[in-house]
């Protein structure tokens, strides 16, 4: 193994996140800073995606603002993620649900996972 990989090994031990993929509805709490005050704030939303391996991975939620859909993309192991909880497991056949872009209504919707076990 090279230096790099050995290096981004050791700095990812200490990672506590939930599993979670794409369909889960999860909320994220992280840290804003304006000016000199510090807030955590809350988004919820359905995860299109993760990408990326180790100390790249990135994931992309997507919730509902309104009738304004808005993404954020997050890196996996950012020093400003304070905790990540997974609301509901989906049930989805893809890695990627892009086309959930696309839907409104009815069709919005993803079906629950059966056997969902909440994580503390």
């Amino acid at each position: 193994m090279d230096a790099i990989s050995q290096i981004q090994k050791e700095l990812l031990a200490g990672n506590d996140l939930p599993s979670f993929g794409a369909g889960d509805t999860v909320s994220v709490s992280y840290k804003i800073k304006e000016g000199n005050k510090e807030r955590v704030q809350q988004f919820q939303g359905v995860v299109l995606q993760r990408r990326g391996a180790g100390a790249t991975e990135t994931f992309t939620v997507r919730k509902m603002s309104g009738n304004i859909g808005v993404e954020r993309i997050f890196p996996l192991n950012s020093p400003f993620i304070e905790s990540i909880s997974v609301v509901k497991r989906g049930a989805v056949r893809r890695a990627r649900i892009f086309y959930f872009r696309e839907r409104t209504g009815k069709s919005a919707r993803i079906r629950e996972r059966k056997n969902f076990k909440k994580e503390a």
